[in-house]
């Protein structure tokens, strides 16, 4: 195969931090409140708009609490366990790296003795086997590393008497949401909105507030996941007043991609552009033997983190090791041409690639890559170390 001659505009497909918003400039950060603490007035101002825009772009119930947390999702899906867990049955569905992270924190850390429900990567677990209705339940919406969603909230029961807590980092803003059945709803802003790392957004529903009103844990909490004092859920936090000192730079830039948002029509807008980059990447997949879906199912293929291993017999036969030497050198191959950046699968998934097609990447810079990765692999694998 010849080499390609049509580049992206943009190369930008890493799975977080993720592509900026089209246009980006840092001139965009030039009324950054610098130099300002995050207590003054136009910190606070800042914080508030930050989580004013984030309700209405996200379309966030009015009653639901939204506040900005330190260490990115991991840090708020922590601390929503952390607090929250204790007084009922705790489940835990896990179907790939980040699922499997809040099964250890639940079983290893709290020591709460939950039930698991595991499935290897490409597979949802069977989400009517999940007691939604008594027990605490923690879940992904979409599995970052593995490109399997959730399709929708209707496994949840409406009468619960849990809690549902839901890591939706690398699906608000580019799936549906099912408020009505998620008291707990955690994302950072360098996934689908392309913002910069570190910051976390904890969301909770007045249900989730009541627990954190009622409950005491029985472990310590560090200061930086204490959401409540004397019995009262402490409100500053989810008005701007963070717990701890948050980048003003990345405050601006996240309000900037909030601000695009609005102007590009808002929610249906980020989920439509999300939806196109997917099947742009899904459609080339479908033309193309030597790859495919790591998702078994359509069903719950993911539009934002697309996950795909190598499908090629002939490489297959060659062993895992030929399997993961030949994706990685498409990677590399492909990064030192510059069309298409960070496309390695998740370090703890299957190799292959991953390719980020969130609401601030373009179709056009989609479709401009994907003959590269078809050269990519003619190139590695006729190379003399997968010949062998």
């Amino acid at each position: 195969m010849s080499r390609p001659d049509r580049r992206p505009r943009v190369p930008h497909f890493s799975s977080g931090p993720c592509a900026k918003r089209p246009g980006w400039t840092p001139a965009a950060l030039a009324d950054a409140a610098l130099g300002r603490s995050h207590r003054s007035s136009i910190g606070k101002a800042k914080l508030g708009r930050a989580i004013d825009l984030t309700r209405s772009v996200l379309q966030v119930p009015d009653d639901y609490r939204i506040g900005i947390v330190p260490a990115s999702d991991t840090g708020a899906v922590e601390m929503a366990m952390w607090t929250l867990l204790g007084p009922r049955p705790v489940e835990v569905a896990a179907w790939e790296a980040f699922g499997k992270e809040w099964v250890t924190d639940a079983l290893k850390q709290l020591k709460i003795a939950p039930r698991i429900h595991q499935t290897p990567y490409g597979v949802l677990p069977d989400l009517s086997a999940i007691d939604t209705r008594t027990s605490d339940v923690v879940f992904t919406w979409n599995g970052t590393a593995a490109g399997v969603k959730v399709p929708n909230g209707d496994w949840i029961a409406a009468d619960r008497a849990g809690l549902t807590i839901c890591d939706a980092t690398s699906a608000a803003f580019a799936q549906p949401l099912a408020w009505d059945k998620l008291d707990v709803v955690t994302f950072s802003w360098q996934k689908v909105m392309g913002g910069e790392a570190a910051h976390g957004m904890l969301i909770l529903s007045p249900r989730a507030v009541a627990r954190l009103e009622s409950h005491v844990p029985a472990w310590p909490l560090p200061k930086v996941f204490r959401l409540a004092k004397d019995g009262k859920l402490i409100e500053g936090i989810f008005k701007g007043d963070t717990i701890n000192t948050p980048s003003m730079l990345a405050v601006e830039d996240y309000l900037d991609t909030l601000d695009w948002a609005v102007r590009i029509g808002g929610l249906p807008a980020l989920h439509a552009r999300a939806d196109a980059n997917a099947a742009v990447i899904y459609d080339w997949v479908a033309r193309t033997p030597w790859i495919a879906p790591l998702a078994v199912d359509p069903a719950t293929y993911s539009n934002t983190g697309v996950c795909l291993v190598i499908a090629d017999p002939d490489v297959l036969a060659r062993g895992d090791a030929a399997v993961a030497a030949l994706a990685g050198g498409i990677v590399e191959r492909l990064d030192r041409e510059g069309v298409a950046l960070d496309l390695g699968a998740y370090r703890d998934a299957p190799a292959g690639l991953r390719v980020w097609g969130g609401a601030t990447v373009g179709t056009a810079d989609l479709g401009a890559p994907t003959p590269w990765p078809d050269w990519g692999f003619a190139e590695e694998k006729a190379a003399p170390s997968q010949a062998a």
